[in-house]
């Protein structure tokens, strides 16, 4: 673990880790889900609700300006921390998973009977569905990258997938079940080598590894703000601007419009073309102070990241009864395990009787699951407010769970 990181005086800045569940002191690793607020959060979005509180946008009154000032401030933060080149690339959405609805039913509007999209067996249900339906509605082929035995994407499959009709590849930059950290710069520059677009899921890279959309080469990127921090209900899709421009608005109302007649409307330009209705004001405030709290936190953060993971995945190999699921060569933010002699959730609820908050189930990756010949797993998400003594704590109650067996 870095010498330079002090978890004790991180953990003090998040008040929701100084608690206790069922007479035990609070082992929160369900970060994959969602991560706690630090202090700058819940204060930029109350001093915001106090002072502040007005409608952006086209008003007159001194409340209207700061809140416009501090919310297009926020895109402009947005904008620095994925390295857009301008904050007009930078749309707010509810999340992830909205972010990928609005390129599937904007952009995907223009793909062709025929016209093939490129995802892959880690998927989350998010980066699936939407596809799904666009398939069905135009007559869109879907091909799936397939896994390798320990969890990665097989490249030697991958690569002849992308074809001179594939229109898109959509994946996800991190795997929410196995933290596999996916081949990008193989993929994107393959699939660009074909014509394609391509839309990376970050939201479950985001909030662990630095982010730079223009070195990816990508033409979409998506993450969600409660993931990294952040409040919940606020997300982003970066786009590049030139298919932002060309890309029709997915919903209507205020915001999204220059002028509207009943003979017709002219829509407004991107990024508000996108943004219809009162937009989520205190949310991307939020989300712009989690996204400073994050690039000024002391250096080794990451490492005390992968110092967490590392001695997780190397207790869990230490006990016979416990099986994790895949061995990718880079691994980021969560392990998965199944057992033995038992279901996951039977697992999962006497940990936290124990205090320990971990996720079970198909987390929303059911084909994946599928590949895997399972039906669910137990998956712990460690972040860098958590402690080798949690993690310590943690692999102690696990050695116990025979005993309630």
């Amino acid at each position: 673990m870095s010498a330079h990181f002090d978890v004790s005086a991180l953990r003090a800045q998040f008040p929701a880790l100084h608690q206790t569940i069922n007479g035990r002191p609070l082992i929160y690793l369900d970060n994959a889900a969602t991560s706690h607020k630090p202090l700058a959060v819940l204060t930029a979005m109350d001093a915001f609700y106090r002072r502040d509180n007005a409608n952006v946008h086209r008003a007159a009154h001194t409340l209207s300006a700061r809140a416009t000032e501090a919310f297009e401030a926020a895109r402009g933060t947005v904008a620095r921390f994925v390295n857009a080149a301008r904050p007009e690339e930078i749309v707010w959405t509810r999340g992830t998973t909205e972010a990928i609805n609005l390129v599937a039913n904007s952009w995907g509007a223009a793909l062709q009977p025929g016209d093939e999209i490129l995802l892959s067996t880690l998927e989350h249900h998010a980066n699936i569905v939407p596809w799904q339906l666009l398939a069905q509605r135009q007559g869109v082929q879907i091909k799936v990258i397939p896994l390798t035995a320990n969890g990665e994407l097989d490249l030697t499959a991958a690569l002849p997938l992308l074809t001179p009709r594939t229109r898109l590849l959509a994946i996800s930059q991190v795997s929410n079940v196995l933290g596999t950290v996916t081949p990008l710069a193989q993929l994107i520059a393959a699939a660009k080598s074909m014509g394609a677009i391509t839309l990376v899921d970050g939201a479950q890279a985001a909030g662990h590894m630095p982010v730079d959309v223009q070195a990816l080469g990508c033409d979409f990127y998506a993450f969600s703000g409660h993931k990294l921090y952040g409040p919940t209900g606020i997300g982003v899709l970066y786009g590049r601007y030139e298919l932002l421009e060309q890309m029709p608005p997915w919903q209507g109302g205020g915001e999204m419009i220059r002028k509207v007649s009943f003979a017709g409307t002219r829509f407004n330009a991107p990024p508000f073309r996108f943004e219809a209705g009162t937009p989520p004001i205190a949310e991307a405030i939020g989300l712009a102070a989690a996204l400073d709290f994050l690039t000024t936190l002391p250096e080794g953060w990451r490492q005390q990241e992968a110092d967490l993971l590392a001695q997780l995945c190397d207790g869990l190999d230490a006990l016979p009864f416990v099986r994790r699921i895949g061995r990718p060569s880079e691994q980021v933010g969560v392990v998965s395990v199944t057992f033995a002699d038992w279901h996951p959730q039977d697992a999962g609820e006497l940990l936290d009787q124990m205090g320990i908050a971990c996720r079970v189930g198909h987390h929303c990756a059911m084909p994946l699951m599928e590949a895997l010949g399972l039906d669910g797993t137990l998956r712990f998400a460690p972040a860098l407010y958590n402690t080798r003594e949690e993690i310590a704590a943690t692999l102690a109650a696990l050695a116990r769970l025979p005993e309630f067996f």
